[in-house]
């Protein structure tokens, strides 16, 4: 779970020294992909009794927070890219 989430941050860091928008994207792609997997491993946790339903919840609520805030990222660098 520590790796999902230092991936989420440093994959986009990674993407905006990148030369382009296609590049930039690419690497926030990748960065949404790393949310997909933390949200796997807190479902997991839950299932395993690892975390309680309001833990559960409460780290649910904070990712989708970030994965709504990378979504909408994602889809300013689309629409910039096809105005060029």
């Amino acid at each position: 779970m520590r790796r999902a989430v230092v991936s989420i941050g440093s994959t986009m860091a990674e993407g905006c020294g990148r030369g382009s928008n296609a590049d930039t994207l690419r690497f926030f792609q990748m960065s949404f992909g790393s949310t997909t997997e933390l949200l796997h491993h807190l479902i997991t946790s839950l299932d395993l009794e690892f975390l309680d339903a309001q833990e559960f919840a409460a780290l649910d609520a904070e990712l989708e927070v970030i994965r709504r805030k990378l979504a909408r990222l994602m889809a300013k660098i689309r629409r910039d890219r096809g105005s060029n």
